[in-house]
């Protein structure tokens, strides 16, 4: 077994308590080694020592995203103890940042549930609509046109 491989394999046991799918762990040791590679120079990984502390360092950190629900394809049903693993995930995140940044006014419920929600219009609709506003504006009061 590769020593990267290992490391995810241990990390995933001690962090969170479940056994990663072998696939999971062929494509986390790819990344894992490939940053090994990128950062050979930048580091002073010149003995195994380091470098495995660093190999470590990054395996806890991409396992500790994984805990947290940072990851594209593995969610296991139960941990290593038998117990289902509950997850929940925030719809906030499927939102578009554009969304977001328009948010004017949210409304919630008295569990804390978005109930009801205000976007400014979109900028550039705005302006057409300004303009358009100002246009009509000057036609009327220019050439008497309504």
């Amino acid at each position: 077994m590769q020593i990267t491989e290992k490391i995810l394999r241990e990390v995933f046991n001690r962090l969170l308590n479940v056994e990663p799918k072998d696939e999971v762990v062929g494509k986390l040791t790819a990344v894992v080694d490939g940053m090994m590679e990128k950062f050979q120079g930048t580091f002073q990984l010149d003995t195994v020592q380091r470098q495995n502390t660093f190999r470590a360092v990054v395996c806890s950190m991409i396992v500790h995203g994984w805990g947290v629900g940072m990851h594209p394809w593995n969610h296991p049903d139960v941990n290593l103890d038998g117990k289902a693993i509950d997850v929940r995930v925030s719809k906030d995140i499927l939102v578009p940042i554009e969304h977001v940044k328009a948010l004017r006014y949210v409304q919630k419920d008295e569990q804390g549930r978005v109930r009801k929600v205000l976007f400014e219009p979109d900028q550039d609709e705005r302006v057409r609509g300004q303009v358009e506003k100002l246009l009509d504006r000057i036609a009327r009061e220019k050439w008497g046109n309504e």
